[in-house]
């Protein structure tokens, strides 16, 4: 199984559950698969300096366990944008170290789970791009789509962006954020007719649950 980076139609939409599933999904499969979280912003210090949740969840369903410093090479203090975030702590985002911790985990593990943040088109640093950090890397996309009122939008939106920049969208999980959402199976099925890339799953909504149960809804053939 590849590498890939998965991204979502906006921010909260859940891609840090789906790829704690897809980690679970593919560690069942018998393959080593470890999560990356390059940048992340909100984090609270600890004793081996700043530490971010959505990272530390990666960490937890990623097997082998790499070091923390690669699988988040910038934890980022303040719950912001990341240019921001990193201007305010002068940091300065460099594409080279995010890299050489990719490469890392390459060597470790058959497959890297790359989690970016908000959506795609959410900057980085002031010169870079989440698509400049895939394109760097490589990676095919999976599109993590929160199931609320607009996702039929932002899901078609954000497929026809990735695929004008170039980027292979390897397929699409349909996450449901919004425990209200009227006619979500009508919405679903509407998805499932106007997306391109294949559908790799469909997950519940969860105030809180274990990505290892939620890990058989996920389709990896």
């Amino acid at each position: 199984m590849r590498s890939f980076f998965v991204t979502g139609t906006d921010t909260g939409v859940g891609k840090t559950r789906v790829s704690c599933v897809l980690l679970h999904a593919l560690r069942q499969r018998g393959l080593r698969a470890v999560g990356m979280k390059p940048l992340a912003s909100g984090s609270e210090p600890s004793a081996d300096d700043w530490r971010n949740d959505d990272a530390l969840q990666l960490l937890a369903a990623s097997e082998p366990k790499p070091a923390y410093a690669d699988l988040n090479p910038y934890a980022l203090p303040a719950p912001l944008a990341p240019e921001i975030a990193a201007r305010e702590a002068g940091v300065i985002i460099e594409t080279a170290r995010m890299r050489q911790a990719f490469e890392r985990l390459q060597a470790m593990a058959d497959t890297v789970v790359v989690e970016g943040v908000g959506g795609w088109a959410a900057p980085l640093a002031p010169d870079l791009d989440q698509l400049d950090l895939v394109r760097e890397f490589r990676l095919p996309v999976v599109l993590v789509v929160g199931m609320r009122l607009g996702c039929l939008n932002h899901a078609r939106l954000t497929a026809r962006a990735i695929a004008a920049d170039g980027i292979e969208l390897m397929g699409w999980i349909a996450n449901e954020v919004d425990p209200e959402m009227q006619r979500r199976d009508e919405n679903f099925e509407l998805l499932c007719g106007r997306m391109e890339a294949p559908c790799w799953g469909r997950l519940p909504y969860q105030r809180e649950g274990n990505p290892a149960e939620s890990a058989s809804r996920i389709r990896l053939d």
